[in-house]
């Protein structure tokens, strides 16, 4: 099958390491072995077809097998499968291009053009800088000479033009051509073919939003246009089968599409090497635009059309949240096919508008999302959507409502508004509260330390919702006294009692003894990976081991745990399925299919020898330029939130384990390991945590991963108030915390005797991965001594703390166990 060269180019410091080991030869034997399971590459295919949305169709499509289709860009040959980097370099076997694609849909491809267009790309291979962030934003266009334009509209009455564009980890998109803007050799190619063809459909072959403001100007020259979120290895032929029929559009976006660029919340705020200042607060995509700026919009939150036509109607509304914070709203809708050919799916979307209130709140929150089986035409399908009140509370970071450090409900009539978007929901329900309610109060966290302004809301004589500004509430508490507070009580030290983990996996010995045995080293070696990616202790081409990292440990049962990349597949030596982005899987709005792919991956991983997938990319869609939101979900922390959960509940479902990622606050790529992210405590609880904290009641995974970036000054492998003050102590999380790859030096403010290392501990970041020191002259294959070095200083880490570390990493290799079990065995 024609191969994308993104999957050929990219990191090459990831090229398989050398045999260290019996058990690494027998395993590259299998590397060479490009089988995949047929039930995954099929659920893919159908998961990357619903994540496909369709923005425009006057008719055009589906495209039908009657009808010839001359395709035009060069994408459709050079298909962009997935972004670039730790996200997306998978060793696929295969990728299937949108060429191929619509010739196995059986669509009639003009034969001239296509051949055209692969005779130029055969001899124009996209050029590749080989370094790491600096891979291309697109392809240069074949130049289109309008003789044969003109001549393909003699032949076939439809054109179909692709435009790609890709982004990826240390790289943003750019407003620049060929990147967020259209450059002039498309802009010809879309010239030109709406001039000849009365029937025209744009395909967007991309992991970010682009701008599209250009389509207005061609108005009805152009009659469909299809969003085509990078769909893996199987993606193009998804988007084949939508544009001939074969599987009915059913993707809704997760984000908006403004009018341009400018027009997004965040843009005066963005790309600052140095400081990003969420000035925006909670007044993020469709919060903003819907309060805001309704005539920014081009295409609306959760927008999408389907072939078919639906009629939505609202059965039942009811709740008692009138009277009790722990009552459901519950809303019953019928959705019924009212088309009398096509089949399809649609999706239904419910919306609270709070009141006002002294903290201003976005006009429209999204609460809660259901979608339909297949209806065939004339068939309906009752949905029930449920949710409380309390899931869409405000926080109170300032005291004004009366009650700092609070979710509460303010006084007033809450809206509940049904439909198949955000724009288009309607009002179904009514909910007065009649007094203020604190529906859980917690402690100040992560607040901002440098002051700076945040937009509310304000409204005008007409009552007209206005921008307003006000001063960010600062940190109060005393992070030393908090810190010294929880400080964890030592576990007596035994010496070796002949206690192995396997006994604790058996129920003869608790944690507890076999922890007590471990020395010092011991305890300092669990708390880091094994110093370097591609440890021989793992798969070959591995990310970094964790675990038995030394033979003490291993003599005593602690196994070696491997880990691996990523979002959108095994980044292995081995050949490994190249899977949906993050965003094509949630534009789905299907949990269900996202988990049972999940579950198939994970099946994968099994057969691959991974044991803990560094996946779900949780991070927030704050700016359509962040280099990798195609491996997050969406704009909105419910959407992200349910689609983490659904990866997390189906890989663990077969006894692997998922980490997701990035806590927190990751949302630019621009200088990311030294950029700090100064954001209000209620924007980062209620839209940059609360995916993450949904993701933790939900599915429980067994292990995190904190950000390359600074919160509010303090990287966040050092955050004490993320990772335990929110993460453990308010979520009750008991999993393992791991750094990303390697993390920046720096010495504790609050305890000078901790720097680096111990400091990471003192935080609750369980493991440093993977595990060697970062150095101005790159990674280096050692580990340093400040653990051990600060046990011996007065305010230095303590035995109790590395023991209360070691804990949560043994608990992950006690998940683990039966599968590190039978791959021992075997």
């Amino acid at each position: 099958m024609p191969t994308n060269p993104a999957t050929e180019s990219g990191d090459r410091s990831h090229a398989q390491p050398p045999v260290e080991s019996v058990a690494q030869i027998s395993a590259l034997l299998l590397d060479t072995d490009p089988t995949l399971d047929p039930e995954l590459a099929r659920v893919a295919r159908q998961a990357a077809a619903e994540g496909v949305v369709l923005l425009r169709n006057d008719g055009v499509l589906p495209l039908g097998a009657e009808r010839s289709v001359a395709v035009f860009g060069r994408v459709q040959i050079d298909w962009f499968a997935v972004g670039y980097g730790s996200g997306g370099d998978v060793k696929v076997p295969y990728v299937w291009n949108l060429l191929a694609g619509l010739r196995d849909a059986g669509v009639q491809v003009d034969g001239e053009v296509a051949d055209h267009y692969a005779a130029w790309t055969a001899a124009n291979r996209p050029s590749y800088e080989g370094t790491w962030g600096q891979w291309p934003h697109h392809f240069p266009e074949m130049p289109l000479d309008a003789d044969v334009v003109a001549s393909a509209a003699t032949r076939a009455d439809t054109a179909v033009v692709v435009i790609g564009r890709a982004a990826g980890e240390a790289r943003e998109s750019v407003r620049e051509p060929g990147s967020f803007y259209l450059t002039d050799d498309e802009r010809t190619m879309l010239d030109l073919v709406t001039a000849s063809f009365a029937r025209t459909v744009v395909v967007i072959d991309a992991g970010n939003v682009m701008d599209l403001s250009w389509l207005d100007g061609y108005g009805e020259r152009i009659g469909a246009v299809l969003y085509a979120w990078q769909g893996g290895m199987e993606g193009a032929r998804a988007v084949a089968a939508v544009l001939a029929g074969e599987i009915a559009p059913s993707g809704k976006l997760t984000d908006t599409i403004a009018l341009s660029y400018e027009d997004y919340p965040s843009a005066p705020y963005f790309g600052d090497p140095d400081v990003n200042v969420y000035a925006e607060d909670v007044f993020v995509g469709y919060r903003y635009f819907e309060t805001f700026a309704q005539d920014r919009v081009q295409f609306p939150f959760g927008f999408g059309l389907g072939y078919a036509a639906f009629d939505v109607t609202v059965v039942e509304a009811t709740t008692d949240a009138a009277t009790s914070d722990a009552a459901p709203v519950r809303v019953t809708v019928e959705v019924r096919n009212t088309d009398a050919t096509f089949s399809g799916k649609e999706t239904v979307q419910a919306y609270v508008a709070a009141p006002d209130g002294r903290l201003g709140k976005p006009a429209r929150s999204l609460a809660a999302f259901a979608k339909t089986r297949l209806l065939a035409p004339g068939e309906s399908e009752r949905l029930t959507l449920e949710f409380r009140l309390a899931d869409v509370a405000s926080y109170d970071d300032s005291g004004v409502t009366g009650h700092r450090s609070a979710f509460v409900l303010e006084p007033g009539d809450h809206g509940v508004f049904v439909g198949t978007d955000v724009r288009s929901a309607s009002l179904a329900l009514t909910v007065p509260i009649d007094d203020l309610r604190v529906v859980r109060q917690v402690a100040e966290a992560a607040a901002a330390r440098e002051p700076f302004s945040r937009m509310t809301l304000a409204r005008d004589a007409s009552g007209a919702a206005v921008v307003a500004w006000e001063d960010v509430p600062l940190a109060a508490v005393d992070r030393r006294e908090r810190v010294l507070a929880g400080l964890p009580a030592e576990i007596p030290m035994t010496g070796d009692r002949g206690i192995t983990l396997d006994d604790v996996a058996g129920g003869t010995a608790t944690l507890d003894d076999f922890i007590a045995q471990l020395t010092a080293e011991e305890l300092s070696l669990l708390a880091r990976g094994d110093v370097t990616m591609h440890s021989p202790l793992g798969a070959p081409g591995n990310a970094g081991v964790l675990g038995g990292v030394s033979e003490s440990l291993r003599a005593k049962g602690v196994p070696p745990i491997t880990t691996t990349d990523g979002p959108s597949g095994l980044r292995l030596s081995a050949y490994a399925s190249l899977l949906p982005s993050g965003t094509a899987l949630a534009s789905t709005w299907n949990a269900p299919l996202v988990r049972e792919l999940a579950a198939l991956h994970g099946q994968e991983m099994l057969q691959k020898g991974s044991d803990v997938l560094l996946s779900p990319g949780m991070n927030i869609h704050r700016d359509p330029l962040c280099g990798r939101n195609f491996e997050y979900f969406s704009e909105d922390p419910l959407v992200t939130g349910r689609f983490g959960a659904a990866i997390v509940q189906g890989v663990q479902s077969v006894g692997v384990s998922a980490c997701p990622k990035h806590f927190a606050a990751n949302n630019q790529e621009t200088n990311r390991t030294r950029n700090d992210s100064r954001v209000s405590e209620r924007a980062l609880r209620e839209i940059y945590l609360r995916g993450f904290e949904l993701c933790v009641a939900e599915a429980e995974p067994r292990t995190i991963m904190t950000s390359y970036n600074k919160v509010n000054g303090v990287w966040s492998h050092y955050h004490h108030d993320l990772v335990t003050t929110i993460l453990r102590d308010e979520w009750g999380y008991t999993g393992c915390v791991i750094t990303d790859w390697w993390m920046e030096d720096a010495v504790d403010p609050d305890f000078p005797a901790l720097e680096d290392n111990a400091y990471r501990v003192r935080a609750q970041v369980d493991v440093l991965m993977p595990g060697g020191v970062k150095t101005a002259d790159g990674p280096q294959a050692y580990a340093d001594e400040t653990i051990l070095q600060s046990l011996a200083r007065p305010d230095g880490l303590t035995i109790g703390e590395l023991q209360r570390g070691a804990r949560n990493v043994l608990g992950l290799a006690l998940a683990l166990a039966p599968v590190l079990g039978r791959r021992t065995d075997a």
